[in-house]
Parts: C-alpha cells; sequence; structure tokens
C-alpha cells in the first residue's frame, strides 16, 4: 500500500486478530495506526488519537456500531472523519450504518488492495 500522506487511523472490531492484522497492514504502509476493542475504548481512543479514517465494526457485541459512528462524529474535531463499517455477519446493516454516517459498507475478510483504496479516497477527498 502506498500513500503518500500519512494519515491518522483507528481500527474498532472486537476481534483481536481482525485489530492487528488491519493495525499491521496500515502501519506497515506508514499510517499512525491504533485499534480498539469495544465501543468505549474506540470513544477514548477516538478523543485522544484524533483519526481521519476509522474502520468500525458495525458488529460490535457491547455498542451498537451505528450508534457507536454517530457518537464518534459527536466528538469535536471528528465530525468528517471518513468512517468505514465493516461487518462479518450477513445483515442488511449497510443502509443504517451509511444513514449512521458511514461513507461506505466493507464485508469481512477485507482485502488489503480494498484498504489502500479506501486509504487513497480518504487522502485525496477535500474533507
Amino acid at each position: 500500500m502506498q500513500t503518500s500522506e500519512r494519515l491518522r487511523v483507528l481500527v474498532v472490531d472486537d476481534s483481536l486478530d481482525t485489530c492487528q492484522t488491519l493495525t499491521f497492514i496500515l502501519r506497515d504502509a506508514g499510517h499512525l495506526t491504533e485499534f480498539a476493542v469495544n465501543g468505549n475504548s474506540a470513544l477514548e481512543m477516538a478523543k485522544r488519537h484524533r483519526p481521519e479514517v476509522i474502520f468500525l465494526d458495525i458488529g460490535l457485541p457491547d455498542y451498537d456500531g451505528c450508534k457507536l459512528a454517530r457518537d464518534l462524529r459527536q466528538i469535536p474535531g471528528l465530525s468528517t472523519t471518513r468512517i468505514v463499517a465493516i461487518t462479518g455477519r450477513n445483515s442488511d446493516d449497510e443502509d443504517r450504518a451509511l444513514d449512521a454516517g458511514c461513507a461506505m459498507f466493507l464485508p469481512k475478510p477485507v482485502n488489503p488492495r480494498t484498504l489502500e483504496k479506501v486509504i487513497l479516497q480518504a487522502a485525496t477527498s477535500p474533507n
């Protein structure tokens, strides 16, 4: 993955394996990446890390992912953060996620090339 701009990225997923894998890929590409494994720590991490892109699992067991997307938008400075919904569930959450302010909806597992495209779009789009 090659982008000329380093972005601050937050990965939110209750699967530690998914968090670590996505974080490794994004850090390897030079991005400042942190992760959270539940909704409450995602809110705290977002306040400190100020991400420009958030990959958000919609199927968190402790916090509705769509509500979390709305709550993340309420944090000062994060109103234009690109939130990308991801899920491993077979569900109809795409419309809910987009209505909650997510820029796009991706099924798991997320392909590294897809990560690259999302990061490139975030780096080149004028919030």
